[in-house]
């Protein structure tokens, strides 16, 4: 281990409670503003040793992260350009190989209990140990179940190519959208503002900043956001709407199959993968992608990840990888 790789462990053992670590993230101001300027592009190929460009990849998870074996092939060759943070259990106690990428990139972590506030939780602190890392510019959240749907050198190109995060959010009149609004947050937050999304999102670093500096609404969400009504469905998507809108491409780039009752989305096993499968998803609607430059292209490529893929799916997902993701073996 070089004395660079040291350095970053080093940040990543801290012992800060949260609040102190949400101050020093803060405190950390964006390099002007975010990837305009010309210091911070045509560092993609950049091998001289200088600061270049990082994506946070943020990984959420109650113990191991099963699909593991994907991601290394997937991050492999482009050291350098990502950041990789894991948010655990405390108590969970397996760890991975010094050659593996995932090595000592846990962060100091609480207990997630679904369906409460600590998932919000979790994701601000996933937010705030990237920020230290002044290089890292975009910020992904991704689940122990969620796959990469092509290599790093299209998603990097994607992420840094916009100024835009993309953030879920839309009004759902339904009773699992407007019908968790809980009235006692006005005059603060009206049923207007209210609104749902994933939880997956990626953000820039100006955005990621806004959100672990904000308290007052986190405050009223702990306070009147209980179950039927989840945090983490409505507390960022609602912020962000409200405060920095036009920041936001308003939609998700991770796909999740709902198409089945229930609170959950599907989940995928063995037999599920297949190149027509993972296609379909890939290429499965169209949408605007608003380039840095101005440009807004209408594409196909507008889903980066997607979930719920069990344990059992990681050995085809290895072998297919190579014809259809593009990376690997």
């Amino acid at each position: 281990m070089d004395i660079k790789q040291e350095l970053q462990l080093q940040v990543l053992q801290h012992n800060m409670s949260d609040q102190e670590l949400f101050t020093k993230a803060s405190s950390l101001s964006s390099p002007t503003s975010s990837l305009s300027s010309s210091s911070w592009l045509g560092r993609r190929h950049n091998n001289d040793g200088k600061m270049a460009v990082k994506v946070a990849f943020m990984f959420m998870t109650g113990g191991r992260l099963p699909l593991a074996g994907l991601w290394e092939k997937f991050f492999e060759g482009h050291e350098g350009f990502y950041s990789i943070y894991v948010h655990t259990n405390p108590s969970f106690q397996d760890s991975f190989p010094e050659t593996s990428v995932f090595y000592s990139r846990r962060i100091p972590s609480q207990p997630v209990y679904w369906g409460t506030s600590s998932m919000v939780d979790a994701e601000k602190r996933l937010l705030a140990n990237a920020l230290l890392d002044e290089s890292n510019q975009r910020f992904v959240l991704l689940s122990d179940s969620c796959i990469p749907l092509y290599n790093f050198t299209t998603i990097y190109d994607y992420l840094t190519g916009t100024n835009l995060s993309f953030i879920g959010s839309f009004d759902d009149p339904r009773k699992s959208g407007r019908g968790r609004y809980n009235h006692t947050m006005y005059p603060h937050i009206n049923i207007t503002h209210w609104r749902k999304g994933s939880q997956w999102f990626e953000t820039t670093r100006e955005l990621a900043l806004h959100i672990i500096e904000d308290t007052v609404y986190y405050k009223i969400f702990d306070q009147h956001c209980k179950p039927p009504c989840y945090m983490d469905e409505h507390y960022i998507p609602t912020l962000v709407h409200m405060l920095h809108g036009e920041m936001s491409a308003n939609r998700t780039l991770t796909w999740v199959d709902w198409s089945k009752a229930g609170p959950h989305p599907g989940r995928f096993i063995w037999p599920d993968i297949t190149d027509e499968f993972l296609n379909r998803i890939r290429f499965k609607e169209e949408c605007v992608y608003f380039g840095r430059g101005g440009e807004n292209v209408t594409t196909s490529k507008c889903f980066l990840f997607a979930r719920k893929f069990t344990a059992e799916t990681l050995e085809p997902l290895l072998r297919i990888s190579p014809i259809v993701l593009g990376f690997g073996p």
